[in-house]
């Protein structure tokens, strides 16, 4: 059995994050452990064509890992290795092991610690552990009749099959979020023929995106440049809450925008209404795109709406509402995670054995979306509410490690071995969170997104400003705290 002081499950940004503030607070006995065979997350396993950023890059990057960006919105390639730059500068890679899925996780009353079970590299023991394996890791495939049968080549858009060569292939994407407004512009050049499946349109942006000449890659090199321009991105961004929560004009005024920019790029009246949302904007997750209209408007590229949706995949391809027959060789499934009600992706028990899957039978909640009642010493990274719809999730992350160090410095001083969140403490900041998310637009907007779990709460995202989540998470309040 191996022993250490902290135990961080998974290795992407908030893997990352924790590593890096466990070192420089001193607390070098950790280890982080990694189910892939290859250090990094989302960006090191999501290689779709077309995989990019939709937050500013200066802003999508660690605070305390500034680096020269070569474009706004940085490519797969590029956060790959900005990932990679990571793991190097502060000599991460000594503090991974690889291929360590947790089967599953129980906390030792006896001892007052942790054991983490994996699959293939034995039992992990720790006094804390620190759940890092995001939200965004357990792909969705839906369950019709026949998936089985298919003959032709399937996969999720989370695990691209590189090797399968899809030029002038008949191809059907099934989705039509953010993964894939990427995929299709990569894609419909290429292929024979692209089959659109869309369940829902969403609203479109324009995406502003540019390469950064020489001497702005230089300035970014500076760090109070590029501190400075990390600001201004934020406060640009943390205005959009405005819309989001306060202000149904400004909303308005976006979605006009959006309608304008809908209108401009689809000059065919039948394909501009089946792209039309039929819910507020800003209710699901709003894409930024200025090549995802020009793509599903070419001749090689057919749209499918709710009312010529799947029904059944039989050898040959898919089968659809209104009697359609689709003949395939490739379906891309780009229908996304599961986010809410499965973010944590392995069973968890803590006192007296009690089951994380027990505490969360209605939907998932969380202390902070960090910490829960009934188990000491465990700490989430983007747990319950603390999704962000607005802005840079990795402030978030850094956030969240302010009140975990908290933790960790308050028992140290007093010399104690576990900290645990009182369920008063919990339920009344759930309590908030929820009142607070009834004057979003995610609520009241008229849609069903993947920011709900399924009781219909709210579940991915913090319901304000990201700079009050910040204030909330700058101090550990020991009254809402069992200290032992």
């Amino acid at each position: 059995m191996q022993t250490y002081h902290v135990l961080i499950i998974g290795s992407g940004f908030g893997g990352q994050c924790a590593a890096v503030n466990l070192l420089k607070a001193g607390i070098e006995d950790f280890r982080i452990l990694e189910r892939r065979d290859f250090f990094g997350g989302t960006w090191c396993q999501n290689t779709y064509p077309g995989a990019a950023v939709d937050v500013p890059s200066p802003l999508y990057s660690l605070s305390f890992a500034p680096y020269p960006w070569t474009r706004l919105f940085a490519e797969q390639a590029e956060l790959h290795r900005y990932t990679q730059h990571v793991a190097d500068r502060y000599q991460l890679r000594d503090k991974v092991q690889l291929q360590a899925l947790v089967e599953r996780v129980e906390w030792d009353d006896e001892q007052r610690h942790w054991r983490v079970y994996t699959a293939s590299q034995g039992t992990f023991c720790a006094a804390f552990l620190i759940n890092a394996s995001g939200p965004l890791s357990q792909p969705l495939v839906p369950s019709f009749e026949g998936l089985q049968r298919f003959a032709g080549r399937q996969f999720h858009s989370n695990a691209w099959d590189h090797a399968y060569d899809y030029r002038d292939k008949r191809v059907a994407i099934v989705g039509s979020g953010a993964s894939a407004a990427q995929i299709i512009p990569a894609l419909a050049p290429d292929v024979a023929h692209l089959h659109v499946f869309q369940r829902t349109p969403h609203w479109v942006l324009p995406r502003a995106d540019r390469r950064f000449g020489r001497f702005q890659r230089w300035l970014l090199g500076i760090k109070p440049a590029y501190t400075l321009l990390r600001w201004l991105i934020y406060w640009q961004f943390e205005s959009r809450v405005i819309a989001f929560k306060y202000s149904r004009i400004a909303l308005k005024l976006v979605q006009q925008k959006a309608l304008k920019h809908l209108k401009q790029q689809v000059p065919d009246e039948h394909l501009r209404q089946t792209l039309t949302p039929d819910f507020t904007f800003g209710c699901k997750r709003v894409i930024l795109s200025s090549t995802l209209y020009p793509a599903l408007s070419r001749d090689n590229v057919s749209v499918h709406g709710r009312e010529q949706g799947i029904t059944s995949l039989d050898e040959t391809g898919i089968n659809t509402v209104d009697g359609q027959h689709i003949d395939l060789d490739l379906i891309v499934w780009a229908t996304g995670y599961d986010a809410t009600d499965g973010a944590i992706p392995y069973p968890v028990r803590g006192k007296g054995g009690a089951l994380l899957a027990d505490a969360w039978a209605h939907y998932p909640r969380a202390y902070l979306g960090t910490s829960l009642p009934g188990f000491p010493n465990l700490f989430m990274i983007l747990g319950p509410n603390t999704g962000i719809g607005h802005t840079s999730a990795l402030f978030i992350i850094e956030s969240q490690m302010n009140y975990i160090l908290g933790c960790l410095r308050t028992l140290k001083a007093q010399a104690l071995r576990s900290i645990e969140v009182r369920q008063e403490a919990e339920s009344a900041y759930t309590r908030m969170i929820h009142q607070q998310m009834q004057r979003t637009v995610w609520k009241s907007g008229g849609c069903h997104s993947w920011y709900q779990s399924r009781s219909g709460h709210v579940i991915a995202l913090f319901p304000g400003f990201s700079f009050s989540y910040y204030q909330l998470t700058r101090r550990v309040k020991l009254a809402d705290h069992i200290l032992s």
